[in-house]
């Protein structure tokens, strides 16, 4: 029910996501007089799976604390986590209310052990195909131990998504040199690098450019930076779109240029669409959460569903504990991070 388009979206994006994966067996939850039309147009999604009605769903702009108090047990959103939490469900995909979605999730699911604060796990694509970019926004202010904590946490998730033994892992920092950024940046990287993590390969510090090269397969960062650098990435493509899209349309010349040129201009903007690119990992909870773009289509739908059938089927869940339980053992615990579900969209 959640996003710009709710089940409209939602329900033929489980029916692409069910052709690529025919063992995927879905309980979607929504309003009925909504959804089961929709549902009835999709025989094979239908047969797939089990519908459940529910009376409340959680508006987008909705106060994580609101929507905790109004859809308590009751919400599509909630049951939806909560069959996660109970075993019936692997994983949960929502389009809805971030914030929501992430409170929820952490009162369903609980964190994992010795893991403070949560982080969104964003797949960003690249000059060199994808990369892991964590965190995009649940945890403001992140300290050392934390940022450890993604750095493990998000090189789990690349062993999971795109199957490599040891991914390589950057802090995002304002310069390379080991002398620069905040001084949790800083002792984040001695962290990692006396751990001597056999599960990654620590690159060091990574700029913000560096993120779209592809320069290493996770960047870790807090989220208040993460989130601004993901919002002015999406800024920056459609402005670039609407550069192009300008410029085709200025002569006759230009419009016939298009024309000749069209595929290559559909793949472009495939690539520069972030709703493309889709499905915001929820990690260091006892759980598997997948967060859909709001604006998202079926299609950008369908591969927030493949990533969460990804995680599951290579055991990203078991992957995380491994690591935690192996390289947390002996680090002191402290941290003034700031949770801000509250204030993400």
């Amino acid at each position: 029910m959640g996003g710009d388009f709710g089940p409209e979206v939602a329900i033929p994006g489980a029916a692409k996501a069910l052709e690529r994966h025919p063992d995927i067996r879905f309980v979607l939850y929504g309003d009925a007089a909504r959804c089961e039309p929709l549902i009835d147009q999709h025989p094979k999604l239908k047969a797939a799976s089990t519908f459940r009605h529910c009376d409340v769903a959680v508006a987008m702009d909705e106060k994580p604390s609101q929507a905790l108090r109004r859809g308590r047990g009751k919400s599509s959103m909630w049951l939806s986590i909560d069959a996660v939490a109970k075993g019936e469900a692997d994983v949960a995909v929502s389009a809805g209310n971030t914030g929501a979605l992430m409170a929820m999730s952490k009162f369903c699911l609980r964190m994992m052990a010795n893991i403070e604060r949560p982080a969104i796990a964003g797949i960003w694509p690249t000059l060199k195909g994808e990369s892991i970019v964590l965190d995009i926004g649940a945890t403001i202010g992140a300290d050392a131990n934390q940022l450890f904590d993604f750095a493990l946490m998000g090189g789990a998730m690349a062993r999971a998504l795109f199957e490599v033994d040891r991914p390589t892992v950057g802090l995002l920092n304002v310069g390379v040199e080991e002398i620069k950024g905040q001084e949790e940046v800083k002792a984040a990287g001695q962290l990692i690098r006396e751990a001597n993590v056999d599960t990654i390969d620590y690159y060091g510090f990574v700029e913000g450019d560096d993120i779209g090269k592809g320069t290493v397969d996770v960047v870790v960062t807090e989220g208040f930076a993460g989130n601004i650098a993901l919002k002015a990435a999406e800024g920056t493509a459609r402005q670039m779109a609407t550069y192009l899209r300008a410029a085709m349309s200025r002569t006759w010349l230009a419009r016939l240029g298009y024309i000749l040129a069209k595929s290559a201009f559909d793949r472009l903007r495939e690539k520069m669409d972030p709703r493309k690119v889709n499905g915001g990992v929820f990690l260091g909870l006892n759980g598997i959460v997948i967060k859909s773009h709001g604006g998202t289509d079926a299609e950008g739908f369908a591969a927030a569903v493949d990533v969460g059938y990804d995680m599951v089927r290579n055991g990203l869940k078991d992957k995380i504990e491994k690591d935690l339980q192996k390289y947390h053992a002996g680090r002191p615990v402290g941290g003034a991070a700031q949770d801000m579900s509250d204030g993400v969209r």
